[in-house]
């Protein structure tokens, strides 16, 4: 049976060989660089290989290490299992733990702040890293980078759990004063005549909205591509652009005072915005009240009187 020190010893070549970083490793397991370093020379001494190498300003993995990568990342996995008593209860106030969340800024803007407010209330010893949402990849919950994917719903496939966290559509946005607010009705037509700015993570210039207008018979200009929609706002504050924007988004803006939301002209969908996890996660009491803290923040406020049971 290994020993405790043995067992971190474990956890630690898992970081080390996940990030490819004494510094990252360092900050995912709440630990100082200098005893990430000390684990590293240890792990070194054990192993008989250098496991990390610097190659310019970074660190690159040896092909010892690359080939113990998987082996050590389900040994972590399965230890944890084995120890953690099944459907155990968990007292929020006692957990030291940093969970890692993949969402845009959409979400991060909307949400993040609750989400603080409300772990540092009850998990004081918590912390949240938000970490950006490039695609809908699901191999960075499968290898265990991630605790939590917020987002619409991609490619998951049956080993990732979904929950339906809220519904949101999107509307556009314009500064206060744009000519398309100077006449009570904004049709399809003088909509789609204005120049927009489109928020896409890869560079994309149409999407749902010029589906809608093409039944229509009508085209919309893409002036400007940006990949968040912060960026958008900012265009759209100082132009004469149209972005196009998540209500939720919007609604949650801290300074909007510039701006003015209208709904869109056309028939769109809604989305559904959820929260996917790895199966192996799923009667971990920690990752249950993580999941359940972000189903209530993501709740209307007259709906956020009890902690609905989190599946």
């Amino acid at each position: 049976m290994p020993t405790e020190a043995d067992l971190n010893l474990l956890f630690a070549l898992n970081a080390l060989l996940s990030e490819g970083s004494v510094a990252k490793a360092a900050e995912r397991l709440g630990l100082s660089e200098s005893a990430m370093s000390r684990a590293l020379a240890r792990l070194r001494e054990s192993t008989g290989d250098q496991l990390l190498v610097r190659a310019g300003r970074a660190m690159v993995l040896t092909p010892h290490a690359q080939a113990l990568r998987d082996r050590v990342r389900e040994l972590v996995q399965e230890s944890r299992a084995v120890l953690q008593t099944a459907g155990a209860s968990m007292d929020p106030r006692t957990l030291q733990h940093l969970f890692t969340i993949r969402a845009n800024d959409g979400f991060i803007e909307a949400f993040a702040h609750r989400l603080v407010a409300r772990a540092a209330h009850e998990a004081p010893g918590v912390r949240l890293r938000f970490a950006p949402k490039p695609d809908k990849d699901v191999r960075p919950l499968r290898e265990g980078l991630l605790d939590l994917d917020v987002g619409v719903l991609g490619e998951s496939g049956p080993e990732v759990r979904v929950q339906a966290l809220y519904r949101d559509r999107f509307v556009a946005v314009v500064r206060q004063g744009h000519p398309l607010l100077a006449e009570p009705e904004i049709t399809a037509e003088r909509y789609a005549a204005c120049d927009h700015v489109v928020t896409s993570r890869h560079g994309r210039t149409e999407g749902p909205v010029d589906d809608a207008l093409a039944t229509m018979g009508l085209e919309r200009k893409a002036a400007v591509v940006v990949p968040s929609f912060s960026t958008a706002l900012s265009i759209a504050a100082a132009t004469e652009l149209v972005a196009l924007i998540p209500s939720s988004y919007f609604e949650h803006l801290r300074a909007r005072g510039t701006l003015r939301s209208f709904p869109l002209p056309i028939p769109t969908e809604q989305i559904t915005v959820s929260q996917m996890w790895h199966p192996r996660l799923d009667r971990d009491p920690a990752h249950r009240w993580l999941r359940g803290v972000v189903l209530e923040v993501c709740r209307p406020p007259d709906e956020q009187q009890a902690r609905a049971p989190v599946p």
